[in-house]
């Protein structure tokens, strides 16, 4: 290449691995913020949190407190002189509310209407977003979270909430998530992220396989750095997140005692980013796999020879192999639209272009290679190699005898008792040839050994 075509090949290498980094925010965002299904998936493991489900149990029991007069409603609860006792009841109730609301939210009753809840609040919101929702406009009406359910199931748990649906206020225990001034902003920001993780996605490949199409004869290189890329991308977000919920909770939480709950809503509500960010780093590391298999190493060419018969010989089956990996991913995909589509229709181009490059350069490199000679091939070797450690023990057990007779004459051994042993040792060498034992090869290095020693001992 020249060298203009190689800093634009750089470029695009790097900008595609921006626009990677980019793309798993906008995925997140899409799939966590805009996805019901996949948010009430995350409601539910923040209410199995500890630090969160005390958090939450807290918010109701001081939402009870907040509306009604529980010590009024205990007054007449209170038989006869009792009554003077509501005041310290109360006290006493709250103490218990607080300690049990947490063992409440842990009952499938409570966890049901946690579920229900967010649910019915997502889907206003999606609604809402969609412009789809008639209830709620610019000008008027808000999207909540209501709880209010869960706060009448608490003063139930506790023994005061005979009557209590008709004492709490209307806005107790809604939690405002949208405002009727704000829905203008977040609908253009729902669909700018709807377009953006799809853009985002398709770009990246696309820079990617420009990059990889300029190369030439150097694409498995370009092919190896865009792994390293993708790797990058993927750690960058999983650094970025950490510094980011540092940065986010400092600014939206101001008390210190809702801080540790926070933490953990923030990991859990990013989980999703991760598994994303994790994607794009296994992406990665098999774009680095195919582009050392492409390369001129030693290594990759004796594995393009062993992949030679196959890539030649069964061709359809590898190609209906990677069909079913593609299949198995989109299915497996949490949400089958548009964007999921299109990645596993470029992926699956992608490794199909890998795979007839691959094909012509293993043909064109190893093209009398067959299945035998790759299989054979390695049983000689090991056949070999257990055969020449067999007969390296049997040559040496016939030199034994022979060293501790030699040792035992003291060297007084005359010339024809010399060439005796080496005779000897000769025809128990050729012996061996003949069964089989010893190869032509081996044979002839034996006997100059054998030979030599004769020379030297007389």
């Amino acid at each position: 290449m020249s060298r203009g075509r190689r800093r634009l090949v750089k470029a695009l290498v790097v900008i595609a691995s921006v626009f990677a980094f980019l793309a798993v925010f906008g995925i997140w965002i899409e799939r966590q913020a805009l996805n019901t299904d996949d948010w009430v998936n995350t409601s539910d493991k923040l209410i199995a949190n500890t630090k969160i489900r005390e958090a939450v149990a807290d918010y109701l029991v001081n939402t009870l407190y907040e509306n009604v007069d529980v010590e009024k409603e205990l007054e007449g609860i209170l038989p006869g002189e009792t009554k003077d006792l509501a005041g310290p009841v109360s006290g006493a109730v709250r103490s218990v509310a607080g300690t049990g609301a947490n063992e409440v939210l842990t009952t499938a009753r409570a966890q049901d209407l946690w579920r229900g809840a967010n649910r019915t609040a997502h889907e206003e919101l999606i609604a809402v977003l969609k412009d789809e929702q008639e209830n709620v406009s610019t000008g008027e009406g808000e999207v909540t979270l209501n709880l209010s359910t869960l706060v009448t199931n608490l003063a139930s748990e506790v023994g005061i909430g005979q009557s209590l649906a008709e004492k709490l206020p209307e806005d107790a225990g809604k939690i405002v998530i949208l405002r009727s001034e704000e829905l203008k902003t977040a609908q253009r920001i729902a669909t700018a992220i709807q377009g953006l993780a799809l853009v985002l996605t398709l770009l990246t490949f696309l820079c990617f396989g420009l990059a990889i199409y300029l190369s030439r004869e150097d694409r498995w290189v370009t092919v190896l750095y865009s792994g390293v890329g993708l790797i990058v991308a993927g750690f960058a977000v999983i650094v970025f997140r950490s510094v980011a919920g540092g940065i986010v909770i400092d600014q939206l939480v101001t008390e210190e005692t809702i801080k540790p709950a926070a933490e953990e809503a923030w990991s859990i509500a990013t989980s999703l980013m991760v598994s994303i960010a994790i994607t794009v780093i296994v992406f990665g590391v098999l774009f680095g796999i195919a582009g050392w298999l492409a390369s001129p190493t030693g290594p990759a060419r004796s594995t393009r020879r062993v992949l030679t018969p196959f890539l030649r010989d069964h061709t359809a089956y590898v190609y209906a192999l990677l069909a079913i990996v593609v299949c198995i991913y989109f299915l497996s995909a949490p949400t089958q639209n548009l964007r999921s589509f299109l990645t596993a229709l470029i992926l699956a181009g992608l490794a199909a272009a890998g795979i007839h490059e691959l094909r012509r350069q293993s043909e064109h490199e190893n093209p009398d290679v067959q299945l035998d000679d790759i299989f054979g091939h390695t049983k000689d070797r090991v056949v070999g190699a257990v055969q020449s450690a067999n007969i390296g023990e049997r040559v040496e057990k016939l030199r034994l005898p022979e060293m501790r007779k030699g040792g035992g004459e003291g060297g007084g051994a005359s010339g024809g008792d010399d060439q005796d042993t080496r005779l000897g040792r000769l025809e128990k060498l050729a012996d061996l040839k003949e069964k089989g034992v010893l190869s032509e090869e081996e044979f002839q290095a034996e006997k100059r050994r054998a030979m030599g020693e004769g020379d030297s001992e007389s």
